[in-house]
């Protein structure tokens, strides 16, 4: 009986510490994620990218409606397109890919909900970025919606369908910058309700 106590205790010791760690392997991440705007000639690979694309579709939505389409973008000549054609899309032109974050009209709630796409797509282009970070990979989440020039030009250039609005584009690379990453935590940002 004592030595099935002791295995019971070295299991439940050993979850509390892999619970632990990856809490710490999470966190970090988290907290290491900075905005990188440029990249090495180094490719992003199929496999890199699917695992991305299952990050963002693990992101919560409202009424587990998923009402996200991605559309990924290798070609050379688009990306530097993209870069030249939406101001704050420059850093596309030396990335190895990058996805646009649209939401899909025809699977949003009705009435005054329609506009949880959003939230729900930046949901998703979050989890890409942590996601991005973790593979040792570098991104940029650059914002389209709600320019309405920005989502002409972005829904021209990739054929978006018109059912279809474009939240961001995230651009993808491997870093060729190092900064550090920003101390963004301010007590005064919060308040507790006891």
């Amino acid at each position: 009986m004592t030595l099935l106590l002791v295995v019971i205790k070295l299991v439940i010791n050993k979850k509390t510490f892999w619970a632990s760690n990856d809490a710490n392997v999470a966190i970090n991440n988290i907290m290491t994620r900075t905005s990188i705007r440029s990249y090495t000639d180094e490719p992003v690979t199929d496999a890199q990218i699917e695992t991305l694309l299952r990050a963002g579709m693990a992101a919560p939505s409202a009424v587990n409606k998923q009402p996200w389409k991605f559309v990924v973008v290798k070609n050379r000549a688009k990306l530097k397109e993209i870069a030249d054609s939406i101001g704050p899309s420059r850093a596309a032109a030396g990335a190895a890919c990058v996805i646009a974050v649209c939401g899909d009209m025809t699977k949003t709630l009705d009435g005054v909900g329609r506009d949880f796409w959003i939230h729900d797509c930046s949901a998703a282009t979050e989890n890409i970025l942590l996601a991005a970070h973790a593979l040792g990979l570098g991104a940029v989440w650059m914002g389209i919606s709600p320019d309405k020039v920005r989502v002409q030009t972005a829904r021209t250039l990739l054929d978006i369908p018109e059912n279809q609005e474009v939240l961001c584009f995230i651009a993808i690379g491997y870093p060729a910058e190092n900064p550090t990453p920003k101390d963004k935590w301010k007590p005064e940002n919060y308040r507790v309700i006891e």
